[in-house]
This record gives C-alpha cells, structure tokens and sequence, in this order.
C-alpha cells in the first residue's frame, strides 16, 4: 500500500517542474475502497497541485476534487478523505453526492441562521446576526452545536432579565430557538445541500419559557391625533425634520414603520397618487392609494440624492430606521408636549379611527397589508380592490380633515361619514 509523506511530494513538485509532465501521487489503498490522489498538473507559468478523491465504479474511475496543495496538507487531506468520502466509498455510494461531514459548531449555527434570514429577504437579519453573535462569543464559536445545554442558555438569559430588560431577553432566547429550529430542519431538508451536519437531537431553548406578551391596547383619541399632528407640523423643540414628516405619513396611512421609514422615491406614484411596495413584512406586494392630505406631504418633500424621503441624520445615503422613529418619540413623549404614544399606536390608531369614519373592517385590513386568512382571499380572489381602496382613503382624508380643523377646546365638528360600496 502506497503511502504519502511531505518527502515524497516535495521530490515529486521539483520533478514535475523540472520534466513538464503531469503526475498523480496515490495515497492509501486502491480499487474497491477508492484512494486519495494528489495531482500535479504543470501550467504555462506555474505548477496546480490539488487533492482528489477517487472512486471505482463498475470498472471507472470516479474522481472529485477536494482541495489544493499546499494550502490543504497532507494531514488535512487525509482527514477529510476519511471523513467525508471513505465510508460512502465502502457503502458503494457514489461520491459525487458527499458533502461536508463535520459537526457543526455554534458559530457555524449561529452564521449559517443569519446567512438564512439575509438570503430569505428578513429585515431582521442584520439585528439577529449581531445578536447571536454576542450569544456565540459567550457559548463558545467552536464548541460543538449539540453540546450547548439549556442551562447555558437560561445563564445567558438570567442577566438580561435581572436588569430590567424583560424583552431583550425574550428576544435573545427567541433568536436561539429560531436558529437551533433551523439547524434541525436545514441538514434533512431535501431541497437544498445543507453546509453543516449539526446533529442535534433537540433544541436547547425550546424548554426555555417566553416572556408574557402584552398585546398593545393604545389608540389615540380624536383630540389627542391633533395635538400629536399639529406639534409635528411645528415641533417646539430642534428635530430632524425627516422624523417628524415620517410619522405624520405614518398617522394618515396606517402602514408599518419600517415600511414607511424606509420610502423610496421609486415607491412612489405621483401620476397615480400611490405607494407601491415590491415585497413587504408578510413577502407579499403592497399597493395603497394615498388620501389627500399625504400627496400634499409627499409633494412638499424633495427625496434626498439617494431617493429616501426620510433620510438618517447620521447617514443620509441611507434611510431612517423604524428604531430611529422609536427612539424619537420615546424622547419626545417623554418631555410631554405630545400624547404618551408609540409608532406601534399609531398604525392601532389608524385602524380605530378608520372604523369610526365609518370604513369597513375588510378594507381596513387590506390597506394596513394585513393578511385575510380565509380560503377564498388565500387562494381565489385576486382582485386589487383598488377603487374601493380609493374611495376608503376619500373617507379618511375627510374625517382627518375635520378633526384638523378642530377649534381649541372645541368639541368635534366632524360628521362621522360612511364609506359608499
């Protein structure tokens, strides 16, 4: 049985360089458990040295590459003949279907899950990335995934928790779970070639209870939707005036804060007097009619060089973050000229008051973006429902209209409308 050493290779280099003629070094043994080859091929200007991995095949010989010399060794090379291509050669299984056999780490887990998201067109890639990287430098990068106990996992949790940021500690088991999720499914998934086996035999966060949602119950009341409108008209302190107009697009349209913070001149229809997304939070295309009072906005607005209606104050080549818009009126609210609010309240603000203008729940869910979830709106209907979209934002352009034109300490002149089917 032939076998390999440093010696022999550097002897065949300079041989190779010297006659010009190709050679290939066996290592192991031969036909029936297949071998390890180095193949050494001379070039015009220099000399391609790479591993191969050979198989026997009904009287062929089958051959895949597996790395170049010298950056994989010898040692290395062997190793990864063993590991990935020997036992499938012994199983008579073609090697043409092997793959990366190595156990995954929590690094490969963690970068393999962000990867994922990022590829997938998650907005949240960026923000699970950095965190579960902060989780791996804890855990260990190259400890082996399967190993993480969940004991570990409620020690990283326990800390977060003590100091008073309940949520950030939800969100970090759930970035957790999320990816070990992953994982299990990713390396049996038949529709794609998995770049890790992990073999993990059970989620380590899945145990780990959720913190109790708070399902938000905020909505601003007639008066209070003026006095927040009309301070964002003429703010009483110095702000960025790409914030302010932000979130007054987000009062008279009812759509997501990352969606309209990130605004695109492209998004918008001047023509058609329409915002129009190619894909959104629920990966499906969004297109809403804009009520009056937004065009006039929206018209006002020059779009930076970059196209963003709403610019980052830090960076204007890219656009405010919803967590900037966040951020913005906790400061804000806190100083209390404006109403005690989040971005959240005003989309839930939106809804109520739609429906007290006297719009359908039905198209109020279609213009938030909502997804329908019966059967026909799932699988059938495919109309836009755009003229019933229209003559919906006609009705809430006037009752916002009315409340505008509020009196101080007035009560409400508005009449409350109808929308026409």
């Amino acid at each position: 049985m032939a076998t390999l050493s440093d010696g022999t290779i550097r002897s065949a280099i300079k041989r190779v360089q010297f006659t010009g003629r190709s050679e290939i070094l066996r290592d192991g043994e031969g036909r029936g458990v297949g071998r390890l080859l180095l193949v050494l091929r001379p070039r015009q200007k220099r000399l391609t040295t790479y591993w191969s991995a050979a198989q026997y095949r009904e009287g062929r010989k089958v051959q895949i590459k597996i790395g170049d010399y010298p950056s994989m060794g010898l040692a290395e090379a062997r190793e990864v003949f063993q590991r990935d291509y020997a036992n499938l050669i012994q199983k008579g299984r073609h090697i043409r279907v092997a793959r990366d056999t190595r156990t995954g780490t929590v690094g490969d887990l963690f970068d393999g899950y962000a990867e994922y998201l990022r590829t997938s067109g998650k907005s949240s890639w960026k923000e699970a990335r950095k965190g579960l990287t902060k989780i791996a430098d804890t855990l260990g990068r190259d400890r082996l995934a399967r190993d993480i106990e969940p004991d570990e996992i409620t020690d990283i949790l326990r800390p977060i928790y003590l100091r008073g940021t309940r949520s950030m500690a939800d969100h970090v088991r759930s970035y957790v779970r999320s990816a070990y999720s992953w994982a299990m499914k990713s390396e049996h998934d038949y529709r794609t070639t998995s770049p890790r086996r992990f073999g993990i035999a059970r989620n380590p966060a899945a145990g780990i209870p959720t913190e109790p949602k708070v399902v938000g119950t905020r909505w601003l009341r007639d008066e209070e939707f003026v006095q927040l409108y009309r301070w964002l008209e003429n703010p009483s302190s110095a702000i960025h005036p790409p914030y302010a107009r932000a979130v007054r697009i987000l009062m008279l349209t009812g759509q997501r804060v990352e969606e309209i913070a990130s605004l695109h001149k492209d998004q918008y229809d001047r023509a058609e007097k329409l915002l129009d997304w190619s894909t959104t939070k629920n990966r499906k295309p969004h297109t809403i009619p804009l009520p009056s009072l937004a065009i006039e906005l929206l018209e006002e607005i020059q779009p930076n060089e970059h196209g963003w209606f709403f610019p980052s104050a830090m960076d204007p080549s890219r656009p405010v973050t919803h967590g900037t818009l966040y951020a913005f009126m906790w400061r804000t609210r806190e100083t209390g000229v404006i109403p005690y609010v989040t971005n959240r309240d005003l989309r839930r603000t939106w809804k109520t008051l739609a429906g007290q203008a006297g719009i359908s729940k039905e198209l109020r869910d279609r213009i938030q973006n909502h997804t329908l979830q019966d059967v026909s709106s799932k699988s059938y209907d495919r109309w836009s429902y755009m003229p019933e979209k229209r003559n919906a934002m006609d009705v809430w352009d006037r009752f916002v209209r009315g409340l505008l034109d509020l009196t101080p300490g007035g009560g409400s002149n508005v009449v409350s409308l109808r929308a026409v089917n």
